[in-house]
């Protein structure tokens, strides 16, 4: 959803950030832990019903998230392990998130309101993990699939905007506008692939028609032997052109 611009201008200014933090040694894999405790605290502040709290902290945690890939370019560290670490512990940091918001909702008295947050919020987690796994499939298929409306990034922006807009009163529309947004996404992501795939596959040439004079041997034949079974005509076809083994040149036995 956000521009390459944007995103461009966001990891520069990101970098700047991180720079004091990788002159005292922080690591890609330091930060990227840090901020899973950082999303487990959110979590909690969330669970205890500190909604508006908790959408600066889901904010505040969002944007650490950028920290790890800003220390590895900083530090030129970037490996195969780290993005893989990376990409890992974020699928649990936002697991944690809605997981905190469940907590919450299921100590509320039970309503109609209740039951449909607690669905929706399941929904968001769901798809979520769904947008994430396209695009981890794809890539593990030789395909390109950074496109959709919703990434990480966005679905984070979504929920902490609702949070401290609207805490409570908010809850049910920020989670239906999250699980409707995440899941169209999901679907942007398969038909995407689907397309991919069907681009890469080789075409299939169908075989030259058989020549005028075939059928038309073909058809005589058929007429001829009176039958209803085409393959029974190629049968007569066969028998009226075929000769004698005397006949045969001795070359041909």
């Amino acid at each position: 959803m956000f521009g390459a611009r944007i995103q461009r201008e966001a990891r520069r200014f990101v970098e700047l950030v991180v720079r004091p933090l990788a002159a005292i040694g922080i690591t890609p894999n330091i930060a990227t832990l840090l901020g899973l405790v950082l999303n487990s605290a959110t979590a909690v502040i969330l669970a205890t019903g500190q909604l508006r709290i908790g959408g600066v902290g889901v904010l505040i945690a969002g944007v650490f998230d950028m920290f790890d890939g800003a220390l590895a370019r900083v530090q030129h560290r970037k490996t195969v392990f780290g993005a893989f670490f990376d990409s890992t512990l974020d699928r649990y940091s936002e697991g944690l998130l809605l997981l905190g918001v469940l907590l919450y909702v299921v100590g509320q008295p039970p309503t109609a309101e209740r039951t449909w947050v607690v669905a929706l919020t399941y929904l968001a987690a769901l798809s979520s993990l769904m947008v994430s796994y396209a695009k981890a499939r794809a890539e593990g298929l030789g395909l390109q699939c950074r496109i959709g409306l919703m990434a990480r990034p966005e679905r984070v922006l979504l929920l902490a905007i609702g949070l401290i807009l609207g805490g409570s009163g908010w809850l049910v529309w920020t989670m239906a506008a999250l699980a409707a947004t995440s899941t169209f996404t999901a679907v942007q992501r398969i038909v995407h692939v689907w397309r991919a795939a069907q681009a890469q596959q080789p075409r299939v040439v169908a075989p030259p028609p058989a020549s005028g004079e075939a059928i038309a041997v073909r058809d005589s034949a058929y007429r001829a032997s009176g039958s209803a079974d085409p393959h029974r005509a190629a049968g007569a076809e066969r028998r009226d052109i075929s000769l004698p083994r005397d006949a045969l040149p001795p070359s041909a036995h």
